[in-house]
C-alpha cells in the first residue's frame, strides 16, 4: 500500500486531466463507429426476421445457412471463431490485435441464423462488432498493453449499450464481465462515457428498442422479500442449466463431428425438424414477442426450457448471435410461469426473470441490475436487485462465457465455513 502511495503522490493534477482528455476524445470515434454498426445490425436483424416470418418455409434450408456459416467461419474465420471468450482472452492474456474480421464476419453469421430460423440472441454480435472495432484504435494510437485493455472494455460497452438501449448497463457489464467477483475501476469513466455516446448515435439513426413496463410494483414486505428469494433461486439455477447444457452441446459436436463446417448443416436439420414438429416459431430467433407478452400474458410452464433448449443446441452446433435475448426470454417466461405459484404482480416476476436468469449466466449482478432498472423503472429496483443477487449465487461457479476467471470467492455457499476464510475474502 505505501509503494502504491508513493507511486501516485507525484502524479500532477494535469496529468489525470490529460489522461481523461484522451479518453474522452477516444470515445467519440469508438462509441460513433459501434453505435452506428449497432444500429446498422438492428435494423438488418428487424428485416431478416420480418422475412422469415413472412416466409416459413424457408426454416427448411436451415441447413444451408449452417453450411454456410461453417465454411465462411472454417476458411475465413478460424482465428476469431472463440467470439467473446477471444476478447475476454486478450484482456487477461495480451496476445495480439483482434483481427477487424471478427466485425463483418459475426454480423453475417447471426443474420444469415436468424433469417433461416436458429435460435440465438444478437448482444454477442453487438459486443464482437464493439470489441474488434474499438482495438483497431490500438495500431493506430500505439496503445501500450494496459491502455488495450481499457480500449477493449470500451468496445464491449458501447456494442452492449446501442444494441439494448442500456447506457448504464452497458458500461458496467463491460468491467463486470471480465473477471468473476472483481471490477476493473481503471476503466470506469471511459466506459460509461463511450457507452452513452453509442446509445446515442445509434438513436441518431432512427432505430427503436423494445419497450417494457412493470405498471405495478408492491412495497417491498417481509413476505415479498422471502417470495424473491424463492424466485431468485429457481433464476439462478435455470441459469445454471443453460450454462451448463450450452457447453454440453458444443462439446458434443466437437466430440463426434470432426469436421467444424459440418456441425451447423447437422444441427440446423434437428432444429428445422424440432420448428417443424412444434407447428409453431415462436421459439426460434429473438423471441422478443413472446418476451412482451410475458409481462401481461401467463406463458406455460415447459416455455422456458423449451427456448433454453433450442437456443444451447443452436449455439453448440456453431451457429452464430448471441445468449443475452434468449436468456431474456427464459427468464420472463420463468418469471411468468411462477405467477401460478408467486402472488406478485406477474410483470415484475416477467421482469425479475428477465434480469436475473441473465445475471446468473454471465455473473454480472450489478450490470443486470442497473439494465432493469433502466428498462423498468427504479420502482422495481429492489425486487430486481435481490433476484439478480440470488441468482448469482445459485448459478454455480461458471457462465456461459468459459473464458471468465476467478477474481475472487464467488460465494460461501460452496465453501465450508472458517474463521481463515472469512478472514482471506
Amino acid at each position: 500500500m505505501k509503494d502504491l502511495k508513493s507511486k501516485t503522490a507525484g502524479i500532477p493534477f494535469t496529468n489525470y486531466l490529460l489522461s481523461l482528455a484522451k479518453w474522452l476524445l477516444l470515445a467519440i470515434p469508438v462509441g460513433f463507429l459501434v453505435g452506428s454498426a449497432s444500429a446498422f445490425f438492428l435494423e438488418s436483424l428487424n428485416w431478416v426476421t420480418n422475412y422469415r416470418e413472412s416466409h416459413v418455409w424457408i426454416i427448411a434450408l436451415l441447413p444451408l445457412g449452417g453450411l454456410i456459416i461453417g465454411v465462411t467461419y472454417h476458411f475465413y474465420g478460424e482465428s476469431v471463431v472463440k467470439g467473446n471468450n477471444l476478447m475476454l482472452e486478450e484482456l487477461h492474456t495480451p496476445k495480439q490485435i483482434i483481427p477487424f474480421r471478427m466485425a463483418p464476419l459475426v454480423l453475417f453469421g447471426t443474420l444469415v441464423t436468424h433469417l433461416f430460423g436458429g435460435s440465438a440472441g444478437r448482444e454477442g454480435t453487438a459486443v464482437q462488432m464493439g470489441g474488434a472495432i474499438a482495438d483497431q484504435f490500438t495500431k493506430w494510437f500505439k496503445l501500450n498493453e494496459a491502455n488495450r485493455k481499457i480500449i477493449i472494455i470500451m468496445g464491449i460497452s458501447a456494442g452492449f449499450a446501442s444494441v439494448f438501449g442500456t447506457p448504464l448497463a452497458g458500461a458496467i457489464f463491460a468491467v463486470e464481465i471480465m473477471m468473476i467477483g472483481r471490477l476493473r475501476y481503471q476503466a470506469i469513466v471511459p466506459s460509461l462515457v463511450v457507452a452513452y455516446i453509442a446509445d446515442y448515435s445509434c438513436k441518431l439513426w432512427n432505430v427503436a428498442h423494445t419497450h417494457y413496463s412493470i405498471a405495478s410494483v408492491p412495497d417491498f414486505t417481509f413476505t415479498g422479500f422471502g417470495y424473491t428469494l424463492f424466485c431468485g433461486v429457481l433464476f439462478g439455477l435455470a441459469a445454471l442449466l443453460f450454462s451448463k447444457t450450452v457447453h454440453f452441446f458444443t462439446a458434443q459436436f466437437k466430440k463426434y463431428i470432426a469436421y467444424p463446417p459440418l456441425r451447423p448443416v447437422i444441427g440446423g436439420i434437428v432444429i428445422a425438424l424440432a420448428v417443424w414438429a412444434m407447428g409453431t416459431t415462436k421459439y426460434i430467433g429473438l423471441g422478443v414477442p413472446t418476451i412482451v407478452d410475458s409481462f401481461s400474458v401467463q406463458q406455460p410452464y415447459y416455455a422456458f426450457l423449451v427456448k433454453l433448449l433450442l437456443t444451447t443446441f443452436t449455439l453448440g452446433a456453431g451457429f452464430k448471435g448471441g445468449e443475452v435475448t434468449p436468456l431474456f426470454f427464459v427468464g420472463a417466461t420463468l418469471g411468468s410461469a411462477l405467477f401460478l405459484i408467486v402472488p406478485l404482480p406477474m410483470a415484475l416476476l416477467a421482469g425479475m426473470g428477465f434480469v436475473a436468469i441473465f445475471s446468473g449466466a454471465t455473473n454480472t449482478p450489478i450490470a443486470c441490475t442497473l439494465m432493469g432498472i433502466e428498462l423498468f423503472g427504479a420502482e422495481a429496483a429492489l425486487y430486481l436487485g435481490i433476484a439478480c443477487g440470488i441468482a448469482y449465487l445459485f448459478s454455480g461457479h461458471t457462465g456461459i462465457y468459459s473464458s471468465q476467471i476467478q477474481g475472487g470467492v464467488k460465494q460461501l455457499l460452496y465453501e465450508k465455513f472458517s474463521n481463515k476464510k472469512l478472514n482471506d475474502l
